[in-house]
């Protein structure tokens, strides 16, 4: 686990190098860090919209609306890095800054999934979609746990899907999902001899990705609040003992 927080940490201190030239170039345009998150939201609202678009006007075999969704998602995600660094090297960071951040990173995530969700439920993709809220439920407890132990003094970070890996996740596959639609068909189907059914389809290169998701985030949810519980396990057996 340590070794995994590290590499993300090492990581995260390399795209900071790469945006940091862009960043000083929006904080001297006056641009602030709880406008930048407000854009955030706002690209996400255009996330859901596609997919919804793609419900109501695409077919089942065409997931160019999945691929369009999966790079609004990565653009929208990239403000999410943005607002932070603004803060920090505009000097802007404030209490409510960071509240804001939250609440609309939780409404961001929200709107996203909804998008999902009615693409996937259109599409006739039930169990997929069954899965897309469940990942949905694992994110939102993810970020509630944390809240929540930071409410009662405890600080509890780390585990395998918080929300860049969440974003980075959906957008990069939908995206790749959309293109391979370009070379092997959105209706493309892999059949087995001897199988009864496919085990393979285009759109399986959004939704197993989402499958693995939603049961990362909540084991991830569940894994911080074990860390929780040993923590206040061990404050109370040291005030036991004194």
């Amino acid at each position: 686990m340590a070794q995994t927080t590290t590499v993300r940490v090492n990581l995260q201190l390399g795209i900071y190098k790469i945006i940091d030239p862009l960043v000083k170039v929006l904080i001297k345009i006056g641009l602030t860090p709880n406008a930048i998150t407000t854009i955030g939201l706002l690209l996400n609202f255009g996330v859901a919209g596609i997919f919804i678009l793609g419900a109501e006007e695409g077919n089942r075999g065409d997931l160019s609306y999945v691929g369009w969704a999966g790079a609004l998602v990565l653009f929208a995600g990239l403000f999410d890095m943005l607002d932070g660094q603004v803060a920090r090297l505009g000097k802007m960071s404030s209490k409510f800054g960071a509240l804001y951040d939250s609440v609309l990173d939780r409404y961001s995530e929200l709107i996203m999934f909804l998008g999902i969700c009615y693409y996937l439920v259109a599409h006739h993709y039930f169990l997929s979609s069954i899965f897309a809220f469940v990942a949905l439920i694992g994110s939102m407890m993810v970020s509630y746990v944390r809240a929540r132990a930071e409410g009662l003094g405890i600080e509890i970070k780390g585990g395998l899907m918080q929300r860049p890996e969440r974003v980075v996740t959906i957008g990069l596959f939908a995206m790749i999902c959309g293109i391979s639609s370009m070379y092997i068909g959105g209706d493309y189907k892999l059949y087995i001899p001897g199988i009864p059914f496919h085990v393979f389809e285009t759109i399986t290169i959004f939704t197993v990705p989402i499958v693995i998701l939603a049961i990362l985030s909540n084991i991830t949810a569940f894994r911080r609040l074990y860390d929780a519980k040993k923590i206040m396990d061990a404050a109370e057996h040291t005030t036991t003992k004194k």
